[in-house]
């Protein structure tokens, strides 16, 4: 493995159970009832899949032609999500194996307007904090994704203080932190990977707009869906248009797949514009496939569909 391209993966490994609400959830969700809220969704599909911020990243990187290192932590279930990185050639070296708890698990409602409702049981990530990054070895990038509160503090500090530059990207894990906490995050880090929600939440915990947090790293970079994404760099704007999707099925796993494409440039030189668009790619090709890690596609058949999508030739 090319330790110039090497790229270490902080987060969760998981498995998702995915159901689908064949309605909409504002029709059945009172806002003047919300205080006692007692709702039940009839989900008649069902299904699991293997998934994990860090184990969802690191797919589809590897179908990208990057070099992802998974750092994560899983419990005594974990047989099957080994196996399955085993097929994939996936080194699982700095996947520890807690006893005595379960692999995370995510139990995922999604409605008809791609909303969606998460119960999420961390188990075995809450020992992330017993990896470190020092054990890695010689890796070139790095991202601390949604994980146990422990380990994202240790990890960023490890990186920051390995001098490996980093993507702090904190997802449904953003609530854990106070302002404070989250300002240390984003002096430790070299670029910061939000969606909007988790744009307008950082922004209150901190009490700074996103501009001025962007002047605090090399990029600061928030998704919106459909409506594309933003990159804020060097007191630049660069605005990402998103890619029409063959088909919109799941969203799960989408920013999973965007960040993977942000790694892929970032590791490979590539300017925002094409860093962006490229990431924003990854989530139009993940979006038409269910779960996080179920979407095929090879560099060839990425380089074609960025040409189609921007008219122009990323490889």
């Amino acid at each position: 493995m090319d330790a110039s391209l090497r790229t270490l993966i902080c987060g969760s490994m998981a498995y998702d159970t995915i159901m689908v609400f064949r309605d909409r959830f504002k029709n059945h969700i009172l806002a003047e009832k919300i205080h006692i809220l007692n709702v039940a969704f009839l989900v008649p599909d069902m299904r699991k899949e293997f998934g994990g911020c860090a184990g969802n990243i690191a797919y589809s990187l590897a179908l990208l032609g990057g070099e992802p290192a998974i750092m994560a932590t899983v419990g005594s279930d974990a047989q099957p999500y080994f196996d399955r990185l085993g097929a994939l050639n996936l080194s699982v070296a700095h996947v520890r194996k807690v006893d005595e708890t379960y692999t995370a698990q995510a139990f995922i409602t999604t409605d008809l307007d791609d909303n969606q409702i998460t119960a999420f049981h961390p188990g075995a990530m809450n020992y992330s904090h017993l990896n470190s990054v020092q054990d890695a070895g010689a890796v070139a990038l790095g991202i601390v994704a949604p994980d146990g509160r422990e380990g994202m503090l240790q990890h960023a500090r490890e990186l920051e203080q390995a001098g490996v530059p980093f993507i702090f990207d904190p997802g449904q894990g953003l609530p854990m932190f106070d302002g404070e906490a989250l300002l240390r995050f984003i002096d430790q880090a070299t670029y910061v990977a939000v969606n909007d929600y988790e744009a307008q939440l950082l922004q209150e915990r901190t009490g700074a707009r996103v501009e001025e947090l962007a002047r605090r790293v090399q990029a600061l970079i928030v998704t919106r869906g459909g409506e594309g994404s933003v990159i804020y760099s060097g007191g630049r704007t660069f605005e990402i248009p998103s890619v029409k999707p063959a088909a919109i099925v799941d969203p799960t796993g989408c920013g999973d797949a965007y960040r993977a494409g942000l790694l892929f440039g970032i590791v490979r030189g590539l300017d925002w514009p094409a860093t962006g668009r490229l990431a924003s790619l990854l989530g139009a090709l993940k979006i038409a496939s269910r779960g996080g890690q179920n979407h095929r596609f090879t560099p060839a058949e990425v380089g074609e569909r960025y040409r189609e999508a921007f008219g122009t030739r990323l490889w």
